[in-house]
């Protein structure tokens, strides 16, 4: 299904946060749910995950914004610290909104986004779901090839048709094959963005961040989150390391592993049946986990 025609489907608005003015689509009736998208080149929230959201909005209140600097949402992100960034801008949308508990879904830059909300506001969590995400394993080595092509699509002559193909079908799903023409278009299109070209998200002034300063597994409080967290993870992903999803286990009280073989950085869409029905399935033991935490 196309994203304009997804769109068309969900109720959308656009709810101030400070300066920002964050777009958002919703769909379905329940505990809310937090759908929050990848960093990459023309990535929007309702396009991340179309083939996700009627599935998983037919069990609860799904939650889609464009986070800032992306899609239809104010542009720009703090380069120094964008998961800290994002996540305040994406608590105080919910805060805003009045919810007061919120499961979140989050893959890549979303992921990283949702970690950091859960550091610094484990109360509002209640449930964490990770494929991929961004800050795990950065210092293992030198940056992985998709993550490099990510951060640097920018940089020379700009966005371009085949840089993007190369990105989509090269780095974010295993057979490059499955990926619509359409969907590349769509991306390129919104990856033109003049305010975006303008001030590309993530690009740091040498074109790489300090990967340093964006490593979880550096930072302390990460033990502190108890929240139950899902990591799906392909074990041929090509920009953000597979090791990851074991080095999250190792240091989350609460944390559980699925590899997905032969599946690249894009679980949700490359293995959608699959992954709709484990989300479901560990969203919804929510109340049986609060039972027994209150036992």
């Amino acid at each position: 299904m196309s994203t304009s025609h997804l769109l068309s489907t969900m109720q959308t608005r656009y709810v101030q946060v400070g300066s920002r003015k964050i777009f958002l689509a919703e769909l379905g009736a329940g505990p809310v749910v937090l759908m929050l998208h990848g960093g990459g080149p023309g990535a929007s929230g309702v396009s991340n995950y179309s083939r996700n959201i009627e599935a998983l909005a037919q069990h609860f209140h799904v939650i889609v914004p464009d986070m800032p600097g992306y899609g239809r949402s104010t542009k720009g992100v703090n380069r120094n610290d964008p998961f800290g960034d994002l996540a305040t801008s994406v608590i105080a949308m919910l805060d805003t909104l009045g919810i007061r508990r919120v499961h979140v879904i989050g893959n890549s830059l979303g992921g990283a986004c949702g970690l950091r909300m859960a550091i610094e506001r484990p109360d509002l969590i209640g449930r964490l779901v990770l494929m991929g995400p961004g800050g795990v394993d950065t210092t293992r080595g030198l940056p992985t090839p998709g993550l490099k092509r990510l951060l640097t699509y920018y940089k020379g002559e700009g966005p371009t048709l085949e840089k993007i193909t190369a990105f989509i079908r090269g780095d974010l799903v295993y057979d490059g094959s499955q990926i619509p023409e359409s969907v590349i278009r769509e991306r390129f299109e919104s990856s033109k963005d003049p305010e975006v070209v303008a001030a590309p998200p993530l690009l740091g002034p040498a074109g790489i961040p300090n990967f340093k300063n964006l490593d979880f597994t550096r930072d302390p409080r990460l033990s502190q989150v108890t929240n139950p967290t899902l990591v799906l993870w392909g074990t041929e992903d090509k920009v953000n390391r597979p090791s990851g999803a074991h080095s999250l286990q190792r240091r989350m009280p609460n944390c559980d592993v699925y590899m997905f073989s032969k599946t690249g950085h894009w679980v949700q869409w490359e293995r959608a049946e699959e992954f709709n029905a484990a989300v479901k399935s560990f969203l919804e033991q929510d109340q049986v986990y609060l039972a027994k935490q209150a036992a």
